[in-house]
């Protein structure tokens, strides 16, 4: 650019000529607007690119490989920081450039036709009119001052409350509720069931999205046939919700007219497309999709220009008069302002709802989830009077209406799901722009740990039945295999959109598209850990017909907006959790994040077991192994109390049993039918610890409490940054125990207790998440006058590392009486280390006579047993898995 605008070339031609050329880039049409524009807002600054290529020059040093254009590359960002654009956007390294040559690559005139391939575009237009979303939301009214939802459960509970069944166009719909039920087929009868177990709310999946028009007509007045007729039979009354994908787009107003149809006409439409967990927002009747920090009219957005559903009007009333072709003209139609819901409250709303006339329509503005839970009272309020609603709205309304607070995502502990067992799949069939960043960062963070198999588009929608048949096959068999084996698999269409002659055309793509993605999931027979499906239709179908649930469970969500079913036990897999992940929810990393959590090697296996323990208060056994006899004793015992453990390998075990005793721990960890990390216990070498993550530990130490505190900081930040990179657990060591473990010794006076200021220091700036601290604990055998703990010093470093979100440990717990490990646990120890004991069981055993190895080994691992037994019971931590141990 700066070379084309110092020949004279006007930078905006030429911007034109090279991002419609093959050599183009997503960065190039990203970032030159922003020179164009002059407009450096640092949306990524230069200073990460130059840490970013630094980290990537020293892997190549590290492999010894030349990366002559990376090296390139940082050279340039390296001048633009030290320029003094170290903190303005990345596009600021043109500025080196201007400043040589003297010349400007912005450019005032501003091309209107220039047009930017889409597969490269990321921003909207720039005649989009752009709104800061802080400015708008702040020239509104303060909130309502008073929290309906008491008034809404009340009203709720009243034996004239209407139960509302929400028909879904597609499984996303669920993403704010929890405890509800979904009903996949829509029998008289079923519905009938559901009615007679008097709940607020109920959803039936009709995923109409994915028909025409006419069928999808059909298919909704068939369904509010069969829910009148069950609703006449269990004498019970109810409002009946359209819950739309992005609300705006599906059949309107076609599903409303058959609803009609059977229900006869009701007093109003309600339009609310409120949506905060997707971004929308509705202020003076225009709904708003927000972009990062700014409000875009939907009507303008990518979302409005979809083949099928498309729209123009951003105005709500304006839309709803052109998508009913005028039959409702837009001077006509109502709306509840933000200012009634924040100044009037729930009796405002009531009395403007009560004044409508029949047959209106009604548009909902709304800011905030509050905004919604005051229009829901008022409109119970309205209907308690006798009057009937029929709804159009997206999924904040449904949990608004019946009153449902929020509720933290779910883990896999929170679900009691084994931690290791098969593997997760992974389903994506979305081909939204969202969903295509999300599946690019989770193959970023998990390069080599999650397989990929890919669906060739092509092949499915035009090729042959041989191809595709072959396609379908090798696809099912592979991650078959690859469950079985326990990894994480992601099956996804291929990226490269195939669009047909019109939209019927492509109605049809996507039905051969989700179609071989069902038959690829019937054909899997391993039960996977989880099944996350991507996308509406796709994660319908794979409920309804690979699955073949006819009911679920919303258990709650596994991030906003992203919910978790357990599948009925009807279906294939009962009890599987499934996360429906609509397509257009969740940040970029989203996918990642919810992966990570659910993945067997993860963070979350350490940190959720000692996570689970501070929140129960109680404590975990971290159980020193040397052998396989070792191991069996901790799993066994484990098993038996229904108890969370820790396999834990010293380095010298380690140099003796090498990678098998390492594979044999992984291995009993993740067949496990109870939580179990394995853990590297005081590693004091860095070489030796890498090594370790790479092994595929769970959570490592880091002990260089041998070192000054500086030194000791210093090394444990560094290896700290390694091992979180890598989603492994860290433990650090600050204070000095004395005595012997493995045959390494530390003389009573080499003994250092831990100061509490320096542990406040480098909890906050080494980031580990466990403490080893030092109060008078020895490894081995304690003295005839029994352990010296200072309590006073345990409750300052409790709350300490309390503060900086860490979980405290203690080693040398054997020969701990239980009335002193409780103290301990009071004061916040979450992980006791325990080997001698556990070591002299197995030696006292070897020294009595036995007819034969095995008999040895046998009795070896009963004896083992019983000390992790007695552990567990004195920590406090048997029985808390106890169900799950014996599924």
């Amino acid at each position: 650019m700066a070379l084309g605008a110092r020949m004279g070339v006007n930078p905006r031609l030429l911007y034109q000529s090279i991002i419609n050329s093959s050599g183009s880039s997503w960065m190039f049409v990203n970032r030159v607007p922003h020179m164009l524009d002059a407009d450096y807002t640092p949306l990524s600054a230069v200073n990460i690119f130059v840490k970013d290529l630094g980290i990537v020059l020293a892997q190549g040093r590290n492999c010894r490989v030349h990366l002559h254009l990376a090296a390139t590359a940082h050279q340039q960002f390296l001048s633009a920081a030290s320029g003094g654009f170290a903190f303005e956007d990345d596009a600021a390294v043109v500025k080196i450039y201007e400043k040589l040559a003297g010349i400007s690559v912005a450019c005032e005139e501003k091309d209107s036709q220039i047009i930017t391939p889409a597969a490269f575009t990321s921003h909207e237009p720039s005649n989009i009119k752009i709104i800061s979303k802080q400015e708008l939301l702040g020239t509104l009214p303060p909130q309502w001052p008073e929290d309906p939802v008491d008034q809404i459960r009340s009203s709720e509970d009243s034996k004239q409350a209407r139960v509302l069944v929400v028909l879904d166009d597609d499984p996303t719909g669920t993403q704010t509720v929890h405890g509800i039920t979904v009903l996949t087929e829509w029998t008289v009868e079923s519905i009938k069931e559901e009615f007679l177990k008097q709940p607020s709310c109920f959803f039936i999946l009709t995923n109409s999205r994915a028909l025409s028009s006419d069928k999808a007509s059909v298919l909704v007045r068939s369904i509010a046939s069969n829910v009148k007729a069950a609703a006449t039979l269990a004498e019970r009354s109810f409002t009946i919700v359209l819950r739309g994908d992005s609300t705006l787009r599906g059949h309107f107003p076609e599903e409303l007219d058959a609803v009609a149809s059977v229900i006869g006409e009701t007093d109003a439409w309600i339009i609310c497309p409120f949506f905060p967990q997707g971004g929308r927002y509705t202020i003076h009747d225009v709904h708003y999709v927000a972009d990062e920090d700014k409000l875009v009219p939907a009507g303008e957005t990518e979302f409005a220009k979809d083949a099928v559903f498309g729209y123009k009007a951003s105005n709500l009333k304006q839309w709803v008069e052109e998508k009913t072709k005028g039959r409702f003209n837009s001077k006509d139609i109502a709306s509840i302002s933000i200012d009634t819901l924040r100044n009037g409250g729930p009796e405002t709303v009531c009395k403007e709802l009560c004044r409508l006339p029949k047959g209106s329509v009604c548009i909902v503005n709304a800011a905030s989830e509050k905004d919604i839970s005051v229009f829901s009272a008022g409109m119970i309020q309205a209907e308690l009077k006798g009057r009937r609603f029929l709804c159009r709205t997206a999924a904040t309304f449904v949990s608004a209406r019946i009153g449902l607070k929020y509720k933290a995502p779910l883990t896999p502990t929170n679900l009691g799901v084994p931690t290791c067992k098969n593997g997760g799949l992974i389903v994506v069939g979305s081909y939204v722009p969202k969903t295509t960043k999300q599946v690019e960062a989770l193959r970023a963070q998990f390069p080599n740990s999650i397989h990929w198999l890919e669906l060739s588009v092509p092949n499915i929608a035009s090729g042959s039945i041989i191809s595709r048949e072959s396609e379908i096959n090798h696809i099912s068999r592979a991650a078959d295999a690859l469950l079985a084996a326990g990894i994480d698999t992601v099956i996804m269409t291929s990226r490269t959109l195939v669009t047909g002659k019109d939209d019927s055309d492509n109605l049809e793509i996507n039905s051969k598209v989700s179609s071989a993605l069902v038959e690829i999931v019937k054909r899997i027979q391993v039960y996977p850990r989880y099944l996350l499906a991507k996308g509406g239709i796709t994660s319908s179908d794979l409920a309804t017909k690979a699955m073949k649930a006819s009911k679920a469970e919303v258990l709650g969500q596994a991030l906003p907006g992203v919910p978790i079913w357990r599948l009925g036990a009807e279906s294939r897999h009962p009890g599987m959790p499934y996360i429906v992940f609509p397509g257009n929810v969740g940040s970029s990393s989203a996918i990642a994040e919810i992966v990570a959590s659910w993945s067997c090697k993860s963070l979350q296996i350490a940190k959720n077991i000692l996570l689970e323990a501070a929140n129960g208060h109680y404590a975990v056994g971290a159980f020193n192994v040397y052998n396989l006899e070792g191991i069996s004793s901790v799993i066994s015992a484990a098993k038996d109390e229904g108890s969370p453990a820790i396999l834990q390998i010293h380095p010298t075990a380690l140099r003796h049993g090498k990678g098998a005793l390492v594979a044999a721990c992984i291995s009993a960890a993740k067949t496990a039918n109870v939580p179990i990390a394995v853990h590297l216990d005081h590693g004091t070498d860095e070489q030796e610890i890498l090594d370790a993550i790479d092994m595929g530990f769970d959570s490592i130490m880091i002990d260089c409490s041998h070192l000054p505190f500086k030194e000791n900081l210093e090394r444990t930040k560094r290896i700290t940054i390694a091992a979180h990179s890598r989603n492994v657990f860290v433990e650090a060591e600050l204070g000095r125990l004395s005595g012997t473990e493995d045959g390494l010794t530390v003389e009573e006076y080499e003994e250092k207790l831990t100061d509490p200021i320096q542990a406040d220091e480098f909890l906050r700036e080494t980031k580990v998440d466990a403490l080893a601290v030092c109060i008078g604990n020895v490894h081995g055998i304690y003295p005839k006058d029994g352990p010296k703990l200072k309590f006073d010093l345990l409750q300052k470093l409790g709350e300490i590392t309390s503060k900086h979100n860490s979980f405290l440990v203690l080693h040398g717990a054997s020969g701990l009486s239980p009335d002193v490990i409780k103290e301990c646990i009071k004061h916040g120890v979450r992980k006791f280390n325990v080997n001698t004991e556990v070591r002299s069981a197995y030696v006292t055993t070897l020294r009595e006579p036995k007819k034969d190895l095995l008999d040895i080994m046998s009795c070896a691992q009963d004896a083992m047993k019983t000390v992790i037994a007695e552990k567990l019971k004195v920590f406090g931590s048997s029985g808390k898995f106890l169900n799950q141990a014996h599924v």
